[in-house]
């Protein structure tokens, strides 16, 4: 019992200083300090300069920020795009395309149609391209040469400010896509390849061929 009062004599001078800072925490806060955060450097790719001789990116602005380029002051000049696609598939059916044996119709004419109704609506597609008014667009069939080969080319054609280029690829990568469509019941392993650009003219850049149409 002795033992237990003196242990608690003990205690007692603790347990007052405990309550003493308890209350002065209480009544006086201590301020907190921010946390200070670190904070990360985010860098984006730059545009080339136009001096520097290297080929600048024209849907970047000059702190690396997608932009809609301006074609406001550019000249209305005549321009033409020719796209290309080129399907694989097995030499029965590039017949029964060929021939409108499909089960679905007439597969080459359908594609046409869709090819350029998609040149169309190419700026609903690709978020940065212009809305352009189009003279004119052509969607043509090849199957000369190898049996399981079907070449399609689109050329597009405007008045305007900004080249079609994007409005003929559109086009082609359509009409292969509608081809499949149509002759995917009886050949599913078909195979969509080539999309590229033929050529271009008109506009600030001039001419271009692809190097593929020297061969």
């Amino acid at each position: 019992m002795r033992f237990l009062m003196r242990r608690d004599k003990l205690r007692a001078p603790y347990r007052l200083a405990c309550v003493l800072y308890t209350k002065h925490a209480l009544r006086y806060p201590r301020p907190q300090r921010p946390m200070k955060r670190k904070s990360k450097t985010v860098t984006t790719p730059r545009a080339h300069d136009a001096g520097s001789g290297t080929p600048k990116l024209t849907h970047l602005d000059a702190h690396g920020r997608i932009t809609m380029v301006d074609v406001g002051s550019k000249p209305v000049t005549r321009r033409e795009a020719v796209a290309c696609a080129v399907l694989r598939m097995k030499p029965e059916t590039l017949d029964a395309v060929r021939q409108g044996a499909l089960k679905k119709g007439e597969a080459l004419g359908a594609a046409r149609l869709a090819g350029i109704m998609a040149a169309k609506r190419t700026h609903e597609l690709i978020p940065l391209c212009h809305q352009i008014a189009l003279d004119a667009v052509e969607v043509e069939f090849s199957a000369e040469g190898e049996p399981d080969r079907l070449e399609i080319r689109a050329c597009a054609r405007t008045t305007f400010r900004t080249g079609v280029e994007m409005e003929a690829l559109v086009a082609a990568s359509v009409a292969a896509l509608t081809v499949y469509d149509m002759a995917k019941a009886i050949d599913r392993a078909m195979k969509i390849e080539e999309i590229r650009l033929v050529s271009k003219s008109g506009g600030r850049s001039g001419e271009f061929v692809h190097p593929a149409e020297n061969l």
